[in-house]
C-alpha cells in the first residue's frame, strides 16, 4: 500500500472520528440544556398522583382488573397538550398564568378564579394529610404524631430553601414513584392481559364503568397544575430558545405520570380484582390488602408510595395557591424571594398548611364532605381555567408567532371540551350521589 493511500485513508480516519466528537458534544450540550430546564414539567405531573388520585388508581384496578389501561394513552395526550400550552405561555411571556388572566381579563375576573383557587386547593390540601395520616398508621405511628411532623417538614423545606434547592428535593421524590413499579413487579400480574388492555380499548356503557373513567380522567388533568407549571418555568427564566427543552420536560412528565398510574393499576389488578376485593375506599386500605396477596413488602412499598405522594403534593399544592393569588394581586411570590419581600407569599403558604394539618387533627373533621367539595371544585375550576388557557394561548398580542396552530387547536378544543364534560358529569353524579367521592 503506497503513502498516498495510507495518508488518503488516515485523513478519512480522522474525518470520522471529528464527526463523532462533533455529534457526541452536540448531544452533550443538548443534555445539558435539558437538564437545566428539565423540572417543572415532571414535577407538576407527578404530583398529581397524590392521595386523592391513588385512591381513583386503586379503585380502577381493584373493580375493573385491566380493563380500564387503554385510558391512559388519550389521558396522557391530554395531560400533555393541556399542559404544553402553559409552558409556551410562560417561556414566551415570561408570566404566570394568574398574572395573565389579571392583564388580560381584569381584576374582577381574577379575584374570582383566586378564591376558587384558595378554596380547592385547601380542601385538595386536607386530602393530602388525610393520606399521610392513612399511610403513617400503616407503618404504626399516629396521625397525632405523623401529620405535624409533615407540616413541619413542608413548610420548612419551603421556607428556607430557594427554588434550585427545592426543585432537587421534588426530583427526588418523583424518583420514589418507582415503590409502585416494585409492588406491581411483586404482584406478579398477567403482563400479556395488561398490555392488551393498554392497546385494545374495552369499552362498555354501564353506568358504574363510565363514572370510574370519568373519576380517572377527572384525577389526572387538575387545574391547580396549569399555574404551578407555568410559575414554574417563570421562576426558572426559560427563555422562548429554551422552550424546545421545556416541551420535552412537559412530554416527559406526561408520559412518567401515566407509567406510574399504570403500575397501580396493574399491581391492584393483579391482586385486590383477582381475590375479588372489589370494594376499595382509599389507598390506604389497598395497601393493606396487598399483604396477604403479594406479601408484605409489596403492602409496604404501595403504603411508602402514598406517604411520598401525600407529602409531595401537600408541598406543592399550597405554593400554587399562593402563585395564584399573589401573582393575581400584583405581590412579589417566588422561592427565590426571602421571607421578609415576600411575606404575603410565604404567609399563604403557611396557612394552607396550618388550617390543612389542622383539619386533620381535629377529632371529628368532615372528610368525607371536605372531600366531595374538592372534587366538585376542582372540576368547576377546570372548566373555567381550559377556557382562560384557550383564549390566552391564541392571542396573538400575547403570544406572537407562538400562537396555537389549526391542528393543534382543533386538538386542544376537542381534548379540553371533552374534559369539561367528563369532570362536570362526574361534579353532577358526585353531588347526587355523594359516595361518588371515594373515586377520588
Amino acid at each position: 500500500m503506497d503513502r498516498t493511500t495510507i495518508s488518503a485513508k488516515w485523513e478519512a480516519w480522522r474525518a470520522r472520528g471529528e464527526g463523532v466528537r462533533r455529534q457526541s458534544r452536540h448531544w452533550r450540550r443538548q443534555l445539558g440544556l435539558f437538564l437545566a430546564v428539565v423540572g417543572p414539567g415532571l414535577i407538576t405531573s407527578n404530583v398529581d398522583n397524590d392521595a386523592g388520585g391513588i385512591a381513583t388508581y386503586t379503585t380502577v384496578g381493584a373493580q375493573f382488573g385491566y380493563m380500564l389501561l387503554w385510558s391512559l394513552i388519550p389521558i396522557a395526550v391530554a395531560l400533555y397538550v393541556s399542559e404544553e400550552m402553559c409552558a409556551r405561555m410562560g417561556v414566551v411571556t415570561g408570566k404566570g398564568l394568574s398574572d395573565l388572566i389579571r392583564e388580560e381579563f381584569g381584576f374582577r375576573i381574577t379575584f374570582f378564579v383566586m378564591i376558587a383557587g384558595f378554596v380547592v386547593d385547601l380542601a385538595n390540601t386536607v386530602a393530602e394529610f388525610a393520606g399521610v395520616a392513612e399511610s403513617t398508621q400503616i407503618f404504626g405511628i399516629s396521625k397525632y404524631i405523623a401529620v405535624p411532623i409533615a407540616a413541619i417538614l413542608v413548610w420548612t423545606l419551603v421556607i428556607r430553601g430557594t427554588y434550585r434547592q427545592v426543585e432537587k428535593v421534588f426530583l427526588v421524590a418523583c424518583v420514589f414513584y418507582a415503590s409502585y413499579i416494585a409492588s406491581a413487579l411483586l404482584a406478579k400480574p398477567s403482563w400479556m392481559q395488561a398490555g392488551r388492555s393498554l392497546v385494545i380499548p374495552d369499552f362498555h356503557m354501564n353506568a358504574a364503568y363510565l363514572l370510574i373513567l370519568t373519576a380517572l380522567v377527572g384525577t389526572s388533568v387538575a387545574p391547580w397544575q396549569f399555574f404551578y407549571l407555568q410559575a414554574g418555568y417563570v421562576e426558572k427564566r426559560v427563555r422562548p430558545r429554551q422552550y424546545k427543552h421545556a416541551r420535552m420536560d412537559v412530554l416527559v412528565g406526561s408520559i412518567s405520570c401515566m407509567v406510574i398510574v399504570f403500575f397501580i393499576i396493574v399491581c391492584t389488578a393483579a391482586t385486590l380484582n383477582a381475590s375479588g376485593q372489589t370494594s376499595i375506599s382509599d389507598a390506604a386500605q389497598a395497601a393493606k390488602a396487598l399483604v396477604p396477596l403479594a406479601g408484605r413488602f409489596a403492602g409496604l412499598l404501595f403504603a411508602f408510595g402514598l406517604l411520598n405522594a401525600s407529602l409531595f403534593a401537600a408541598s406543592i399544592l399550597p405554593l400554587s395557591t399562593a402563585h395564584v393569588i399573589c401573582e393575581g394581586l400584583g405581590f412579589e411570590a417566588g422561592l427565590d424571594h426571602k421571607f421578609r419581600d415576600a411575606r404575603i407569599f410565604y404567609g399563604l403558604y403557611t396557612a394552607l398548611i396550618v388550617i390543612g394539618a389542622g383539619v386533620i387533627l381535629m377529632p371529628r373533621a368532615p372528610l368525607m364532605k371536605i372531600l366531595i367539595l374538592s372534587q366538585v371544585g376542582n372540576g368547576i375550576w377546570l372548566a373555567v381555567v381550559l377556557v382562560f388557557i384557550l383564549v390566552l394561548v391564541n392571542r396573538r398580542s400575547l403570544m406572537g408567532d407562538h400562537v396555537n396552530g389549526t391542528l393543534f387547536n382543533v386538538i386542544a378544543w376537542a381534548i379540553s371540551i371533552a374534559m369539561i364534560v367528563l369532570t362536570l358529569v362526574l361534579v353532577v353524579e358526585t353531588l347526587v350521589n355523594p359516595s361518588a367521592a371515594g373515586l377520588g
